[in-house]
Parts: structure tokens; sequence; C-alpha cells
């Protein structure tokens, strides 16, 4: 099969629906399919020179951006124009409500091609003034009806998503297909000296995400500032690309050596390093979708403390893999963390559940998932 995925961020950028093609295309690729994957030429932080490249067997085209809105959209039609040009099998879209999915639906649907979309669960609230909120709810009753009506299929990360599907047309074409995680999470560091080389000493509260406002990390911040200076015993890590937020936790940091917070990694046996040095992970989020860290977390043998939104109670159940904390209760969040830190027995029993759970989202399996639904479709 020859298939185009269609996705607002590619690599070098940090980004969830980016390192869900990347583990898809990778089981499609050595499978003897041809993949190509168009995206922006933005990084969310400067446009990328580098047009055209093959990563890992992968046709990589960045089209021009004419357009940015805000830090997380941009506006590039060439890519009407250069899928219209080309034969592929499959057309799968990715994240509901950007531009590029009308285009890429378009092309699609006036070639005869069988298409796909993706949508990446963007229906959770967020912070938006006036004109975000206006602008989402325009994108959601014209591109997403418009290309919901031109897809074959549309595949939902979480059952949580499915009234927003059935909201905007997509009612009979969905399929539920989660989010993975790779299998190098499942596997033991043979050294690691994640904690060495930052010089830490005792356990560690790890949130590892984009530090974005409605990650929660601020309110993090609160209760590591409290635990610090009660506990000798006990480091925080922040550690993510910077979305707005990486400043404010500086200073409300206030320079304890015990917190630290960190740039993204992007060396994958350094993440896993990073979170089997961990003792607990920390998602205390406003809004999310389904993380890949959360079954990462899993596959390490991390506890979980999570906030019960959106598609994480599909997926994550009370006091079996970790606890559920309402974002901004500091007080349970603080609480939850120290009954994990302190009671060997409750975490060790975490530790297996997650590690059990997680067998049920490895990549391979997901991959597998998605190529059967285009062969369905083709055949």
């Amino acid at each position: 099969m020859k298939i185009a995925f269609i996705c607002p961020y590619y690599e070098p950028v940090v980004d969830g629906p980016k390192q869900a093609i990347i583990e898809i295309s990778k089981y499609l690729t050595e499978k003897g399919n041809e993949v190509h994957v168009y995206t922006s030429d933005w990084d969310k932080y400067k446009r990328i020179k580098v047009k055209e490249e093959i990563i890992d067997k992968e046709y990589v085209h960045r089209c021009f951006h004419i357009l940015r809105v805000a830090n997380f959209a941009t506006v590039w039609p060439s890519v009407f124009f250069r899928l219209m040009k080309e034969d592929f099998d499959i057309i799968h879209t990715h994240v509901s409500g950007h531009a590029h999915v009308f285009f890429a639906s378009l092309a699609a649907k006036l070639k005869g091609i069988k298409l796909i979309h993706t949508t990446h669960c963007p229906w959770t609230d967020a912070y938006r003034g006036f004109f975000g909120n206006l602008l989402v709810k325009v994108s959601y009753n014209t591109i997403n009806r418009l290309s919901f009506k031109w897809s074959d299929k549309i595949i939902a990360i979480t059952p949580w998503e499915i009234q927003f599907i059935e909201k905007y047309g997509g009612k009979g074409k969905i399929e539920i297909i989660p989010n993975g995680v790779n299998e190098l999470f499942f596997k033991k560091a043979e050294k690691n000296n994640f904690k060495k080389d930052l010089g830490l000493k005792g356990k560690i509260v790890l949130f590892f995400g984009r530090l974005n406002v409605t990650k929660g990390v601020d309110k993090l911040m609160q209760v590591a500032n409290e635990i610090v200076k009660e506990r000798k015993d006990i480091n925080f890590l922040f550690i993510g690309p910077d979305e707005g937020m990486k400043d404010t936790l500086i200073k409300m940091n206030q320079n304890n050596k015990r917190i630290k917070i960190l740039d993204a990694i992007k060396d994958r046996k350094k993440v896993r390093e990073m979170y089997q040095a961990s003792n607990v992970y920390v998602l205390p989020s406003f809004r999310e979708g389904l993380p890949l860290t959360l079954f990462e977390a899993f596959a390490s043998g991390l506890p979980v403390i999570a906030s019960p939104v959106n598609g994480i109670p599909y997926e994550m159940t009370d006091n079996e893999n970790g606890f559920f904390v309402e974002y901004g209760d500091l007080k349970n969040l603080k609480e939850k963390i120290l009954k994990i830190l302190d009671d060997k027995k409750l975490s060790e029993k975490f530790s297996r559940n997650n590690r059990k759970k997680a067998q049920k989202y490895k990549w391979n399996d997901i991959s597998k998932k998605t190529e059967r639904l285009y062969k369905n479709l083709l055949h």
C-alpha cells in the first residue's frame, strides 16, 4: 500500500500525534508499505528549512505555511495540490479542526482515495480567549463536518470522543483505536545513570510532558514547594518542551535544588531511564486527550497520579493503577504523592498492575489494527 499521513507537526517537534504516526509508520514500512508524511514546515518556534527528507524509510514533505494561529495551528494549502498530483491507496489525516484536514480530505474526495481520519481528542476545554473560542466553533462546524462527511472511517483514541464525533456528523464511521507504547519501555535499562547525572539522591516525583498551563504544572509546583520543605528525601522533576510555563515554574521554584525544570528529552532510551529512575508519575492536567506518557509510565511500572479528565478514566482505574486527584485539589495531590512514596506495598501493587495493563497497548498491536482497517477499506 502507498499511504499518506497528513499531520500538523513532525520531527523534530515533541508532539503526541507525531509520535503516534512515527510508531505506526515504522510498522507499516517494515511490512513493505510506502509511507509519506505531509506536514507543516513549522516546529512551534521557527520555520524548518529542510522541506524534503527521508526519516527511517518514510518520505517527509514539509509544506510552506502561509499563516499561523497562536502556536498550535498553521495553514498550508499546498498540501491539496501535492496530493492531487500523487496516487495513494490511503490518505490518513490527523488532528480534527485544522485546515490541513480539510485540504487533504478534499483531495481524497476528488481523487476517490480511501480517507481515514484520527481525531486525537481535540474536544477538551482549553484556556482560550473570545477569538480562540470563536475560531474553534467555526472550524468544528465547517472543517469537521466536511471532513467527517468525506471520511470512510474516523478513529477515536478514546470512547469519550464518540459524543463529539457523532455531533459533527461522524456517526456510523467510528473505530476506537487507542494510543500505544513502544516495546522499549517494557525492558529494563542495563545501566541507569539518570539520577547520578542529575546529582539527585532519594525519591523522584516526575512530570514529563509539555510545559503548558493546561497540564497543571503550576499546581504541581505549589505542592512540590511544600513537600521539599518538609522532606529531604524527595525530588521533583518537570521535564518537557516549553509552551509558556517554563519561566513561571522557574519563578515559583525559588531556586530549590531538589526541584529541577529540564528541557525535553528526545532520546527514547534516555526517556526510559527517566521513567525507571522515578517513583511516581504525576499528570495533574486541566484537560487531556489520551497521553502517550500515561502508557509509557504504565509500561515502566510507575504508579500514576492523574486528573480524572476526558479519556484518562477509560484507561486508568483509581486505587488500581494509582490515584485520581481532581484538578487543583492541592491538599489531596500532596497526600496521594506521599502515600505512594511512603507505602512500599501499595507502590509495588500499582507497579505490577501497570506493567500488566500496558501489555494491552503495545504499538505493534495498535499498528496491526490500523493496517487491518486500511485493508478492509481497500477490499
